[in-house]
């Protein structure tokens, strides 16, 4: 199994959800986060003044698939979550050792269905 970390614009969330859907990714979780790249947060104006966001609002989307769907999973984000600018996010895969349904006490990929 493999987990996927995605970070990436709020705008794009729908699009990598209905997306995911699309290819059997189901499970996921949604996290609202503050960060900062390569660019270091933007400039912005207020009343004239300037002034710098350091920390850039981001959804963190994480799901965990079986090894034969990851590569299609990190394929699909990346077509979903892409404007081509700077700030589009990053991706970080990792493996998962076991995972367990709590309800029923499935492990591993039927845990994940």
């Amino acid at each position: 199994m493999t987990k996927i970390e995605a970070i990436i614009r709020p705008n794009k969330l729908d699009d990598v959800k209905a997306a995911l859907d699309e290819i059997g990714v189901k499970g996921m979780t949604v996290t609202h986060v503050m960060g900062a790249g390569k660019q270091r947060g933007r400039t912005q104006y207020y009343r004239g003044q300037e002034y710098v966001v350091n920390l850039v609002a981001k959804v963190k989307i994480e799901t965990v698939v079986s090894d034969d769907l990851a590569q299609t999973a990190l394929t699909t984000i990346m077509d979903a979550a892409s404007t081509g600018e700077i700030g589009d996010g990053k991706i970080f895969l990792s493996k998962v050792d076991s995972a367990v349904r709590i309800r029923t006490r499935e492990e591993g990929d039927d845990a994940l269905a």
